[in-house]
């Protein structure tokens, strides 16, 4: 079951910064679901599913709102 996380009126970097905390209690696999409304965090978050090898499964939107879903990657 997917884990939301909530960063709508937030800015950068508040979104990445939370989202990355989120991760490091999620287990291998599992997938985090981000809602913002940050233009930014478009770039951000392919950056950031990049550089930490996490899958940006999917990155929509919808009226102002972004929706990304990341799988966390296997810790090594």
């Amino acid at each position: 079951m997917p884990v939301n996380l909530d960063t709508k009126g937030l800015t950068c970097p508040l979104p990445i910064l939370k989202t990355k905390k989120a991760m490091l209690l999620l287990d291998d696999d599992d997938i985090l679901c981000v809602e913002t409304t940050d233009p930014g965090s478009v770039e951000d978050f392919e950056v950031f599913c990049q550089t930490k090898g996490h899958q940006l499964i999917e990155a929509t939107q919808k009226d102002n709102i972004f929706f990304f879903s990341i799988k966390k990657a296997h810790s090594s």
